[in-house]
């Protein structure tokens, strides 16, 4: 292994729905400027390329304004110059699971189970990509995913790019921590400071925070 390239330009690399689940959920900071979490937490860096990576979601009974606060989120983001979205998609299919309700007898039962697919994959190929075209000196990752831990290791070791967590959980993956160069958590008071405002514009008109966030 060689050393480290030394530099200061970086990409941040956002596994959307870790970050989401990870440090988002349930809070009023979903309204988020990404340019300006990445320039919170790693500040003396030249943030580049932020590029976020997520599926459409679809409206539900229980959640029927689902789609059009993603789409806002999503205007919003893509008004910032250094930031590009890639989509992955979902997956919905029928499969027998074992009852949770007592009363039941733990008999299996036919349930829809709904999985997003191909943005781990999106995100470790643009990683690996831009280490090999020489894209950065640093990449920041925004997850805790362990499955990022070979494209993690080809762009550290075999590229000489040094790599670093964002993290949105409370505890660092252990298959990661030995394969990176930093650590950093996201905690709620860089969260509050990122917010976009209230009312943004893009070219087809004014992007407005969903009421509920």
């Amino acid at each position: 292994m060689h050393d480290r390239q030394v530099g200061n330009r970086t990409n941040v690399y956002v596994d959307g729905f870790n970050l989401y689940y990870g440090a988002l959920k349930n809070t009023s900071y979903r309204w988020l400027d990404l340019d300006a979490l990445s320039r919170l937490l790693l500040p003396g860096h030249e943030i580049r390329e932020i590029r976020y990576f997520t599926a459409r979601v679809m409206d539900r009974p229980k959640d029927p304004g689902a789609a059009a606060r993603q789409d806002a989120y999503l205007r919003a983001l893509e008004s910032l110059p250094n930031v590009s979205v890639y989509f992955g998609h979902f997956l919905t299919h029928k499969v027998t699971m074992p009852s949770a309700d007592p009363s039941a007898s733990y008999r299996p039962v036919r349930v829809f189970r709904t999985e997003e697919k191909g943005s781990d994959v999106n995100l470790a190929t643009h990683l690996v990509h831009d280490a090999h075209m020489d894209r950065f000196d640093v990449a920041a990752v925004v997850s805790n995913d362990s499955d990022f831990l070979d494209p993690i290791r080809i762009v550290r070791d075999e590229l000489n790019k040094r790599v670093g967590l964002l993290n949105p959980h409370r505890r660092p993956s252990r298959a990661l921590l030995p394969h990176i160069d930093f650590h950093k958590r996201i905690r709620a008071g860089a969260l509050s400071r990122a917010q976009f405002p209230d009312e943004l514009t893009d070219r087809t008109g004014t992007i407005s925070r969903p009421v509920s966030w």
